[in-house]
């Protein structure tokens, strides 16, 4: 099942699971049904990221082009609040986010285009998440939005107090300090 979210271009995917005593089967990754549904391709690497404690904020991070990334995002073992934020100058929704949970259990998923950063926050320990993007890491062309940047007003439901930062994602300055790359 497909379902735009209230940004339109992100869409929340539950793929269809078959189950019995033994567990379940899920095809978690048809490209036709994807490109049907909206969700362009081709996805070119896949990721893992593992984090072993809650509260752990991952993101916001996108690229710029000619390198930007479409996401494909899904949680593998764990609970993470999933964020996207629209960075396109030109779109309505701009600076507007989407937040959904991921998680082994709702085995969802979420498609983020290109012009979004992307982060999550560990809502368990031992938290596997693992993503496909449209296109190569590029360090020369990864950017950055700070998690909690006051104009964004991201709604991260943290177990505990203070969030676990990377140093440089801790250092990420506001939307609004960033220049203008996706019109």
């Amino acid at each position: 099942m497909f379902q735009r979210l209230a940004i339109p271009d992100v869409i929340l995917v539950t793929p269809k699971r078959h189950g019995d005593a033994r567990g379940y089967f899920s095809e978690t990754y048809r490209e036709s049904d994807y490109a049907a549904a909206g969700i362009p391709g081709p996805f070119v690497q896949d990721n893992s990221a593992f984090s072993s404690q809650t509260d752990i904020i991952r993101g916001l991070h996108f690229q710029i082009p000619p390198a930007a990334q479409a996401k494909l995002v899904g949680c593998a073992h764990g609970r993470i609040f999933d964020v996207a934020v629209d960075v396109r100058a030109s779109s309505p929704t701009y600076g507007q986010y989407v937040g959904t949970e991921l998680s082994a259990e709702n085995g969802e998923q979420l498609y983020i285009p290109e012009g979004f950063a992307h982060g999550y926050l560990t809502l368990t320990q031992d938290c596997l998440v693992q993503y496909k993007v449209s296109a190569y890491y590029s360090p020369e062309h990864e950017r950055g939005i700070a998690w909690n940047d006051p104009a964004l007003n991201i709604d991260w439901p943290l177990v505990g107090q203070t969030p676990i930062l990377s140093e440089k994602d801790a250092a990420l300055p506001v939307l609004s300090a960033l220049e203008t790359w996706f019109d």
